[in-house]
């Protein structure tokens, strides 16, 4: 080898050794931690599927990891930090107990920018992101109102925050909007994913009598409980449950969380990344409603997809006046519709709901 062929081959080398880190450096590490394991057909599924999105649309340019079953509390934090240190520049916490958590190591990792879905607090490297669950509660409500026989609707409630609530009002008020004689039952299982908890509460709300099961809780029991059961309906919760159709499950409200995922990493990659706070429903496609099952009637099917269409179109909103608080005191006047500010800060059940609603 000459001298000229011996320095070129070398300048090559080193050019190759200083690229490869830089290459490796461009790539953008992702992280997510889910609540609850990533096969609870569920809540935390659907945000993997969501983060499986980022990997097929953005290939090597992106590296994804995630952790499950992370109790929200102080192990949420560690998780966090482990994350940042690991080197991922952009974390996705996907459950509201993580905002604290999220906040506290935000503040620590300035150059890291944090996701947190269904929270409300922000900082210029943290943003939020909801979807507008409510909405499919309404339509669950209808088909609800219309097809039980015991008027007996059974609710599976996680926590008592606004997300919840919302839910709960909204189902109600569209059960007893078609059928006058329909009560709401709610069972509080202080879970976001115990299948033991949430067969226990569906047991107990079939017992008195319950005919449909909602559930604000991640796991398919509930499901397989109305399937024990014979003759209660359900609706899937955060993911299609369609295992479960024609029944127990009826139809589902599906979140999909893919199209903001793709979004937000591509915002990282092209460095448009900003705070902010996004809340979808049905018109952005962040909720979709499952296919109806033929265990519906043609009517009630026909009705349901109309009341879709009209909230996805924005001729009608979930919660129109007029309406009262649980105390009778008014809350909506005639044909006047919350804010969403209105909404987020829900704490009180609609009139009609002879519950208790925790503190």
């Amino acid at each position: 080898m000459n001298r000229r062929s011996f320095l070129t081959t070398t300048a090559a080398l080193a050019l190759a050794a200083t690229s490869l880190p830089a290459l490796a450096e461009e790539q953008l590490k992702v992280g997510f931690i889910y609540v609850g394991p990533v096969g609870d057909m569920g809540w935390s599924y659907q945000h993997d599927q969501g983060r499986q999105a980022i990997e097929a649309e953005y290939g090597d340019k992106v590296a994804t990891t995630f952790i499950e079953s992370v109790p929200e509390g102080p192990d949420a934090e560690r998780v966090l930090t482990q994350l940042a240190l690991e080197g991922n520049k952009l974390i996705f916490a996907t459950s509201f107990g993580y905002m604290d958590a999220v906040m506290n190591v935000a503040a620590k990792f300035p150059d890291v920018k944090f996701e947190h879905a269904t929270g409300y607090k922000t900082a210029d490297n943290v943003a939020v992101y909801d979807a507008k669950f409510f909405q499919g509660r309404a339509i669950q409500g209808t088909i609800a109102g219309r097809m039980t026989k015991s008027n007996k609707i059974g609710y599976i409630a996680s926590f008592p925050i606004p997300e919840v609530i919302q839910g709960i009002n909204s189902a109600y008020l569209h059960a007893k909007k078609v059928n006058p004689d329909a009560e709401m039952k709610v069972v509080w299982a202080y879970t976001w994913f115990d299948p033991a908890k949430e067969a226990d509460a569906a047991a107990a709300l079939i017992a008195e009598g319950v005919d449909v099961v909602m559930q604000h809780t991640d796991s398919t029991a509930p499901q397989a409980k109305a399937q024990e059961a014979g003759n209660v309906i359900t609706f899937g919760q955060a993911s299609d449950m369609s295992a479960f159709a024609p029944m127990p499950r009826v139809t589902s409200t599906i979140d999909n969380w893919a199209p903001y995922y793709v979004q937000r990493v591509g915002a990282m990659l092209d460095g448009t990344w900003a705070s902010g706070a996004t809340w979808g429903g049905i018109d952005t496609g962040m909720v979709e409603i499952g296919e109806i099952s033929s265990a519906v009637p043609e009517e009630v099917k026909a009705e349901a997809m109309a009341l879709k269409d009209a909230i996805a179109a924005g001729t009608y909103h979930p919660f129109t006046g007029p309406l009262n608080k649980q105390d009778g005191s008014a809350w909506l006047a005639e044909g006047e519709t919350p804010d969403d500010g209105a909404l987020a800060g829900m704490n009180f059940y609609v009139e009609g709901i002879t519950a208790e609603l925790p503190k």
